[in-house]
Parts: structure tokens; sequence; C-alpha cells
């Protein structure tokens, strides 16, 4: 306990530390209520009870001042003068620059200057920053740190949670963004503008937003003059990484670029009226100057374009104070009526045409399909008929071939076995097959076939003509029944019927058949065998 009294000599705590790094990082200078309200606003709620405001605002405020005091110790922090009611205010140091970059996951190079001497005039306008950037965080207490509070402090506390959430957390904000519209971003040119805060929650819908505060000093010609700077810097094309040319701003931060339009980021003036000028008349004579800025083009659909356009915003720090981002309080440059931050950095009507002919494409698209199907079935049905026209039809029965049956008669590859009843269906040709067995069985044989040891048809033979088959007498008389002198038939693949029919075919043809002719030459009388002694032998002889 001693090391650490002496190391932190007014007892604060790492967790209230760095809520004073990560505030002071991104705001660069605040007062200690401010970070208060930003890094522990459950505080807010816990010291309520005091009789007086000074009092309460000391309760609240004690964690974080002995936070910044021992940091003042470690040259982290230090007083950067007062504001115009009298609270202190307090910057970083360069050192304490670089731990809050660890506190905030930024690089040294992006976190900006001290703010040294930003109170020395009342840092009126930077509290206005300080104010905003509070309204659009809109600060949830951590209920889990006020379980042992009373119930009326926890009811409070609630109620605030309750409420219409903000944008995104400390980490989302910058303050004092130089936007070069010549040089670097480390060392910018002249002309260019610098941002009073700039916001990235992707997360919560709003991936990058320019916001100015105005404390209604400047005049509508100063503010156009600020918006031109802004319109010259989204111009500013540099080449990127890839060697292609990119807007300069996306080298550093991150937007989706539309469909149909490529808008410039969006940028928020809050007005803090305490200055002489009336926002009600800055803001319409700041429209008509800078209408060239933000005027969308209007498209057939009744939505508008806002192709390399500045969507701009207003709206009164009172107003976003009370109801937050959430509330319709947001006035865009060229739309009637309030709308909320969403509604206003966005574009419905586009999106809304965007759905539409999203339906529309996906419509055409089923309805394409769907002809298509019925192209389909047309054909396939039209395929299926005239298929259906081909099928065979049974000799036997007359039924048509089922499609095992038309398949396994279809002629195949060369050397495949051919059915043998082509013409039939399954049930005919297996009452052929079994017909054909039972009169080929060797039971029904005469008794002349079973007692020949050799027959050239052990099996009934049919016509090969009319398909009949063959008689005892006409099936004895094709088969040869051994190797002796008996002559064969000259037709045996013939029935008896159309042997005859084909002799008579013969005798019509050519007058004789061959069969008289074979007659006529076995009754001929023999001639007698003449001596063939040769002449030129007799030559020699004379």
């Amino acid at each position: 306990m001693a090391g650490k009294k002496k190391t932190n000599p007014a007892g604060s705590t790492n967790s209230y530390r760095g809520d004073v790094l990560r505030v002071l990082g991104a705001l660069k200078v605040a007062t200690t209520d401010q970070i208060q309200r930003i890094g522990a606003p459950h505080l807010t709620f816990r010291h309520a009870d005091k009789p007086t405001p000074s009092e309460r605002k000391q309760a609240r405020t004690a964690s974080h001042t002995a936070a910044l005091s021992d940091m003042r110790h470690h040259g982290l922090s230090e007083n950067g003068g007062s504001t115009e009611t009298g609270d202190a205010l307090r910057n970083l140091t360069l050192k304490g620059l670089q731990a809050a970059s660890y506190e905030l996951n930024r690089p040294v190079t992006e976190m900006g200057s001290t703010a040294r001497g930003a109170g020395s005039s009342g840092a009126s306008h930077p509290m206005a920053v300080n104010e905003t950037v509070i309204a659009m965080l809109r600060p949830k207490p951590n209920m889990a740190r006020l379980t042992k509070d009373p119930a009326h402090v926890q009811a409070a506390a609630q109620a605030a949670v309750d409420s219409p959430d903000g944008i995104g957390t400390i980490a989302s904000f910058w303050t004092e963004v130089s936007l070069p519209a010549t040089g670097t971003w480390n060392a910018p040119g002249k002309g260019g503008a610098q941002a009073d805060i700039v916001l990235t929650a992707p997360q919560d819908g709003v991936p990058l937003l320019f916001i100015e505060v105005d404390n209604c000093h400047e005049t509508a010609e100063e503010l156009a003059a600020k918006l031109e700077k802004y319109a010259r810097f989204f111009k500013r094309q540099v080449k990127d990484t890839d060697g292609r040319e990119r807007p300069m701003w996306r080298t550093r931060w991150t937007a989706p670029e539309g469909r149909y339009e490529t808008p410039h980021p969006p940028v928020l003036l809050v007005f803090n009226r305490i200055g002489a000028r009336n926002p009600k008349l800055t803001v319409p004579r700041l429209q008509e100057l800078t209408r060239h800025l933000w005027q969308g083009e209007r498209q057939r659909g009744g939505h508008y374009l806002y192709d390399r356009k500045i969507p701009i915003i207003a709206v009164g720090l009172n107003q976003l104070r009370q109801h937050g981002p959430a509330g319709k309080v947001f006035a865009r440059f060229g739309r009637s009526g309030p709308q909320t931050l969403l509604e206003a950095i966005g574009n419905a009507r586009l999106e809304a045409a965007e759905a539409r002919e999203a339906e529309e494409a996906k419509a055409r698209a089923a309805a394409y399909q769907a002809e298509l199907r019925r192209a389909a079935q047309e054909q396939a049905a039209k395929q299926a008929a005239e298929r259906e026209a081909r099928r065979p039809v049974c000799t036997g029965c007359g039924m048509k071939f089922t499609d095992a049956r038309w398949q396994a008669v279809e002629p195949k590859d060369w050397g495949a076995p051919k059915d043998s009843h082509p013409e039939l269906c399954d049930g005919c040709k297996h009452a052929a097959v079994a017909a054909t067995q039972e009169t080929d069985r060797p039971e029904s044989l005469p008794d002349w076939a079973k007692q020949t040891e050799f027959l050239r048809y052990p099996s009934r033979p049919r016509c090969t003509e009319c398909k009949a088959a063959f008689t005892d007498e006409r099936w004895k008389a094709v088969n040869r029944t051994g190797w002796g002198p008996v002559p064969m038939e000259a037709r045996p693949k013939l029935c008896g019927d159309c042997d005859q029919r084909f002799e008579a075919d013969l005798d019509r043809t050519w007058g004789v058949s061959p069969r008289q002719e074979e007659h006529d030459q076995e009754h001929e009388p023999a001639v007698p065998e003449q001596k063939t002694e040769s002449r030129w032998f007799s030559r020699f002889r004379r």
C-alpha cells in the first residue's frame, strides 16, 4: 500500500486514469466534469443527493480529480487554464498523448496537438465541441456499479439506460482534424479545412461524419466558405498504395460506395446559440449559398441522386442534448421536415427504389424460370407422346411393350445376342418359349429318333419359311442317320409343303425340276466304254 501511495500520491486507480487518457486523447482539452460524464456516468447518479450543485459536482468528480493529480505528478497531464465559468481545463502533455494512443488504439501521428493554451480565452469553442460529443455519445451508466446504492439512485440510472442510445464510443471521435486541400496529412498546406469533430461509428450506421460546431458567431458567408474547403478536400485525388487514384479521405477513412451514386461524406452543423447570430436566419441563407454543393438530381422514380454531393445537416445543440441522434431534430438541406440523424445522412427514397428494383428483378427472374420450366415440360410431354407412338405392340396379345421389354428388343451392338421373339411381349414370349420347350422334350421324340446313334436335328426342327413344326416323316427325311450313302435332302430347312411349292416353282421356271433330272439320269442306259488310245502315241508307231 505504501508503494502505491508513493507512486500515486492522490490514491487514484488505473480505471480512472484510463478514463482521463481516453477522454483527453480524443477531446484534447476538457474539464473534470466532462471527463467524469463521459468516463464514469454512474457517478452522476450516485452523488445526486448532495444539497448543493457545487457539492454534487465536487463529489462526483473527486475520483477523476485525483487521477489528474497523479498523472500531473507523472508528467502525463497539465492544467490548461479555465473556462468562462471558472472550471479548470486539463490537457495532456506529449508523453500523455503517447500514453493515450495506446488507450485509444491509434497511431501517435493521429493524436494531434497537446492543445496547450486553449483555455487562455475561456475555451468556449472547445467546450461546445465537448458538449456536442457528449450529446452524440449519450453515455449510459453501468448498473453493475450501482448495486449497493439506494433504490431511487438505481431508478434514475435505469431511466438513463432506457433512454435512446447515442452513437459510438469515445474512441469513435477525433477532434481538430486537418483536412488538407494541399500538402500532406502531417504537413497540411494552405486552403484546407479543419474539422471540429470526425465521427466513425459503422457499427451504429454512421461510417463517417464530419461535425462543425458554431457558437453563432460566424455569418452564413463564413460558413459557406468553410464548406467550400470541405468540398475541395473531398474532391482531392491521391495515389493509393496500389497506384490507383482515389479520394484522399478514403486513404484514411472507409465508407461504402453506393450502387448508383457516390456521395461525399456528410457534414453536420451544430449551432450552439451563445453568440449574436440567429441560426434560423443563418441556415436559409447558407442553403442558398451552398446549393451547388448539396442539391441532388431528381430521378424518374421520385428519388434523388447525390453523386459527388455533400449531405449537409443542421441541428441545435440544445435539441441534440435533449433528444440525441435518434430524435427527429435534424434538418438536411433540400429536404422538408426534421429527421433522425441516420435518416438525414441516408437516402431512404433511393433505398426504397433499389428495393423495388430488386423485387422487380426477382419477379422477372422467377417468371423467366417459370417460362423455362413450362417450355421444358411441354417439350418433355411432346417427346413422351412421340416416344409412346413409336412403342411396339405385341403381335400375340396386342398390348404395348413395357420400357424394359422395349429396351430388350432394341438393336444392340454387333455380336450381342438378339432376342428370340422380338415381336412378343414378356408374357407372350415366356408362353412361346415354354411351348417350344414342351414340344422339344426328348420324351416326345419318336421311337426311330430315340434309337438312332446320330441325328442331324436332335430336336424337332421348324420350317424357316412358314415357321411350322416338321412332321415326323419330314423330320426323319431331313435327318442324317449315319455315315452311309444315304442321299441328303436338298432343302432340309423347309417343311414338306414348302419343299413341294419350291419344286413346283422350279418346274414352272425351267421346265424340268432338278429332282426329275436326277431321276432321268438314274434310269438312262449305260454307254459302252471306248478305248482311250492316244493318237500322238500311234504316230510314233508308224
